[in-house]
């Protein structure tokens, strides 16, 4: 990957972290509360992020490579489990336990 292409993967992570931290700070704590921004503003930022998650899939797909940061909820489960490679190929009998 060439030097110009890390500094623009390096700009769209920074670019989207900024995005979603104002939109955090800005959202009230309780949904009965009126949300500061505009609607015209939330559909803007909104078109942003969809940017620049389109330009890092291009970057990506460019050097081979599968998006790393996927946006995720906190408590969404994992997709996948860790296995640790000394559990690998070991039979569990009952005197493991």
């Amino acid at each position: 990957m060439s030097d110009s292409s890390n500094k623009e993967r390096e700009i769209m992570m920074v670019m989207r972290k900024v995005l979603t931290s104002i939109v955090r700070e800005v959202t009230p704590e309780h949904k009965s509360l009126r949300h500061p921004l505009s609607e015209q503003t939330i559909q803007d930022i909104r078109q942003c992020l969809g940017l620049i998650t389109a330009r890092e899939k291009e970057l990506a797909d460019d050097a081979g490579r599968t998006v790393e940061e996927r946006p995720y909820f906190v408590d969404e489960p994992p997709k996948s489990k860790v296995v640790p490679i000394s559990n690998i190929g070991k039979v569990k009998t009952p005197s493991d336990d």
